[in-house]
């Protein structure tokens, strides 16, 4: 079998880049090696792309020592033009060596600056193939403002919000503070372009406000303030249709909040306790079969490319759309693989699985 070369590209100026590496870690150790040669490349926080060594070890994700891409020197050459695919390294003497022609580019990238559609207009520019959503689907993916309004209009049941900006707040702030009190409390306090639970606070109280806008708009310039819903934190991972096929939709995860305030970063990543992961998540199968309708309704409405995660807040008799991830984590305690694994996928599989949707 003839390999077909894949760029892993990982790492990023986000500040979500140590997840984006410890993702990397994950699919260098999953992904088939007999079908496949892996190219790892990593994006320092600066936005150096480097030839990054191909250990998952390295990027294995630690609470006392987050993975991180380093500068060691080198430097990706990409192709010159359309009419190649030659992918070149840079050594720090300043030689430069082939890496051989690129297939497909598996862009592991976690929030702006790779998520959000950056990334994918590069690689448009240099007409390499690349897994995931396109340029305009990952744009709206990252943007929950623009996402609620898609998902709003495509008639999909998402919890009602207020969005700020610093200019608005300013100009007239007790309006728009009117507008947010409306929604009740508790709230959710979100940057509209971030993602792992970065800058989020929960507001139970209305004097805690204000700290809480100003940590989200430490992460983005704009705000997302959403009610609170009471009910269960479900999540399924989506998958393209094969062939203009129906989207394919995973078995339901939920997470069981019971010693912490929300989902936020240490407990999906650093395995923090006061958080249950369970897949599948009990649903009966009317419930299941109408949280798989929503989700791929809410995935062809962004646009449906690729594979994302769809979030949910379940009532009991109601799913709103929390969020619709268009590049989810891969690391171990990631719900997107664990609920395509309970789907019957493995995680090897699914690797391919999107690897060959790209191709």
């Amino acid at each position: 079998m003839v390999q077909a070369a894949v760029v892993l590209l990982f790492g990023g100026r986000s500040s979500e880049h140590s997840i984006s590496s410890a993702t990397a870690g994950g699919v260098l150790r999953a992904i088939d090696r007999e079908r496949y040669r892996v190219i790892p490349v990593g994006i320092t926080r600066e936005g150096a792309y480097v030839l990054e060594d191909d250990d998952p070890d390295k990027f294995a994700l630690n609470a006392d020592r987050l993975p991180e891409v380093v500068d060691n020197g080198t430097r990706i050459v990409w192709p010159e033009s359309t009419v190649e695919r030659e992918l070149s390294v840079r050594r720090p003497d300043g030689t430069v060596e082939s890496l051989g022609d690129i297939d497909v580019v598996f862009p592991i990238l976690h929030g702006r600056f790779g998520e959000d559609g950056t990334v994918q207009g590069f690689l448009e520019l240099l007409d390499l193939p690349y897994v995931g959503a396109g340029l305009l689907m990952s744009a709206i993916g990252m943007d929950k403002h623009t996402t609620k309004s898609i998902l709003q209009a495509a008639g999909v049941p998402v919890v009602p919000w207020v969005t700020v900006t610093r200019a608005v707040l300013e100009r007239d702030g007790d309006l728009w503070r009117r507008r947010i009190r409306g929604l009740g409390l508790p709230v959710f306090v979100k940057p509209a372009r971030a993602g792992s639970s970065v800058g989020v606070s929960k507001v139970s109280d209305w004097d805690e406000l204000d700290a809480a806008l100003e940590t989200a708009f430490a992460e983005d310039s704009s705000v997302l303030v959403e009610q609170a819903v009471t009910g269960r934190e479900i999540e399924c991972g989506v998958l393209q249709g094969r062939d203009g096929g129906d989207p394919r939709v995973s078995v339901a995860g939920e997470i069981v909040v019971s010693g912490r305030d929300f989902y936020d970063f240490e407990a999906k990543y650093l395995g923090a306790p006061g958080i249950d992961l369970v897949c599948p998540a009990e649903l009966h199968d009317g419930e299941l079969r109408e949280m798989q309708r929503i989700a791929a309704r809410a995935f062809e409405a962004v646009g449906g490319q690729g594979l994302s995660r769809v979030d949910f807040f379940y009532t009991g008799t109601e799913f709103f759309v929390n969020e619709v991830n268009t590049m989810p984590g891969f690391t171990p305690i990631s719900m997107f693989p664990t609920c395509w694994i309970e789907s019957g996928l493995s995680y090897p599989e699914l690797i391919t699985e999107l690897i060959e949707l790209a191709r």
